[in-house]
């Protein structure tokens, strides 16, 4: 037999090992056995009869809980045996909390300390008030955007269109007394960061342990989802563009559902508590989601996938997501992400608890296909096509398809375009204006009544002005235009760090593309034909 979640063994009594009855306390409650050595056997205990009435007293003055302690006998030896049942509120030892789990005793502080608190007085993070934020403080636009998503969606009456932002909040049951509470803060104020730290999300490519470049995800957390899949899908990946028949198919690493679906999951079920924002790493063969997340004690990673009932960490968010038909209400999501990639013929997405139990790692590897077919400039591997008869891969950028659509029906409004791409209109915008300062579009009349007008240009200039090519390709395009560009100013143009650029030149040089001539400073790039 040996020590457990439930019982511990001390071969003498000390005061202090009240710690230990206050940790079983706050936990799942346990058994403290004096006079039993570290391998369960029994070694006997001194003036055993003062410490049947010393230790009930002690335990009731000084954490305030009633303990049974049992004198018992074993292989001739006698021990105490102290048995402490779980308590619904939390028990402190002189201002200290501590805490059962497995074999150890732990002292909360910090985030931990939050969590435990909260539990014990049946609250949960974003249900709490948070004092010195009011609805005018909040932004109406995001209410709009709230209340148009759950009258399309169903999930709210059509009369929630005309329904006041604070009718909106009491429906969410987002206001205790005068204050609104920490969800309201997160969905509906413009910049939550101000009071919860490090409330957005972080994403990065990597090229093993380098950072090539990254971007930080801000706002409202609708906002939040929205804009970071809009990086995703333009600028972290690409995707493969194939014809079945006269069909085309668009092919990402990762099923768009699928990652949607997990940014959702991401961003419901985080720990705010936490300083550690969200993190996506985005890798040549793999995206990687961390998130700080407390699984349910009796959880583990594998069991993720199974099927259970909803329990969101959040329940307030988690709600309001639920009424503007973003999420279900089933606890499906994370067996959706496996169905999504398995139907879509994708490697099946893992996860992964950190020891500690402190964060989640889910890996979405890419398809070797897919790896293939999207080599990089100057990589080694030769690009074959998907095996799938009739299709021709092709790589088209999220800007092409614009200029396609426009091309075609020039009255098109960054509404419609939005919704024929797939983006939402900030991210729209965000490509008009790029496409527009390289000169490849222009608008002509009204913003309501105008069309649009696409500039003809050879072949190779839309291709290096208007399109967002590999790296390595715009890198390329740049050195040959103006040749005397330092690392530095390279990194500026393409929006990398100093190492990152220093990387793809140095894949460019070994590849044969290009070659330095002169010294560092005063020298000049040449692009070898």
């Amino acid at each position: 037999m040996r020590e457990s979640q439930n019982i511990e063994w001390k071969e003498t009594w000390r005061d202090e090992y009240l710690k230990w009855v206050c940790g079983f306390a706050n936990a799942q409650g346990g058994v403290l056995e004096i006079g039993k050595n570290d391998r369960g056997g029994v070694v006997g205990v001194k003036n055993i009869f003062r410490l049947l009435e010393d230790i009930p007293n002690k335990a009731q003055s000084l954490l305030g809980i009633v303990v049974d302690v049992n004198l018992k006998s074993e292989d001739g030896g006698e021990y105490l045996e102290i048995a402490v049942d779980p308590y619904p509120n939390p028990i402190s030892y002189k201002g200290e909390f501590h805490y059962r789990s497995g074999s150890t005793k732990q002292v909360l502080r910090g985030a931990a300390l939050s969590r435990f608190l909260l539990q014990k007085y049946g609250r949960t993070w974003d249900d709490v008030p948070l004092p010195g934020v009011g609805i005018g403080d909040l932004d109406s636009r995001i209410f709009d955007e709230f209340r148009q998503r759950g009258a399309d969606s169903e999930r709210l009456p059509r009369d929630i269109l005309d329904e006041s932002d604070e009718g909106v909040i009491e429906r969410l049951q987002l206001r205790e007394a005068d204050f609104l509470k920490r969800a309201a803060v997160m969905l509906f104020h413009p910049a939550p960061d101000r009071f919860v730290m490090e409330a957005y999300v972080k994403i990065g490519y990597f090229r093993g342990s380098e950072l090539l470049y990254q971007d930080i995800v801000e706002g409202d957390l609708f906002t939040q989802v929205n804009r970071t899949m809009d990086l995703l899908y333009t600028k972290y990946t690409r995707a493969l563009i194939s014809y079945d028949g006269v069909y085309r198919v668009e092919t990402f690493p990762v099923p768009r559902e699928a990652m949607r679906e997990a940014v959702i999951n991401a961003i419901i079920h985080r720990d705010y508590a936490s300083p550690t924002t969200i993190q996506i790493r985005v890798y040549d063969d793999r995206i990687s989601i961390w998130n700080a997340v407390q699984l349910p004690p009796e959880w583990d990673a594998g069991q993720l996938t199974g099927e259970f009932s909803s329990k969101p960490y959040n329940p307030r968010i988690a709600y309001a997501f639920f009424r503007a038909g973003m999420i279900e209400a089933w606890g499906r999501g994370i067996r959706r992400i496996v169905d999504i990639c398995k139907e879509a013929g994708n490697p099946p997405p893992k996860w992964e608890l950190e020891p500690g139990g402190d964060g989640l790692w889910l890996r979405f590897p890419f398809s070797s296909a897919y790896q293939v077919t999207d080599s990089p400039v100057g990589s080694a591997s030769t690009p074959k096509a998907i095996p799938k008869t009739n299709q021709m891969p092709t790589q088209e950028t999220t800007q092409e398809r614009i200029l396609a659509l426009i091309e075609a029906e020039p009255e098109l409004t960054q509404r419609m375009l939005a919704e024929r791409v797939g983006l939402t209109p900030d991210g729209v915008k965000y490509h008009l204006t790029k496409l527009r300062a390289a000169g490849a579009i222009r608008h002509v009349g009204s913003t309501k009544a105008g069309r649009w007008e696409v500039v003809k240009k050879t072949t190779q200039e839309t291709t290096q002005e208007t399109t967002q090519e590999t790296t390595q390709e715009r890198i390329l395009a740049l050195i040959e235009a103006e040749p005397e560009l330092t690392q530095r100013m390279l990194a500026e143009r393409v929006g990398l760090t100093p190492d990152g650029v220093k990387y793809h030149l140095t894949k460019l040089r070994a590849a044969g593309a290009i070659r330095h001539v002169g010294s560092t400073k005063a020298g000049r790039w040449e692009v070898l034909k």
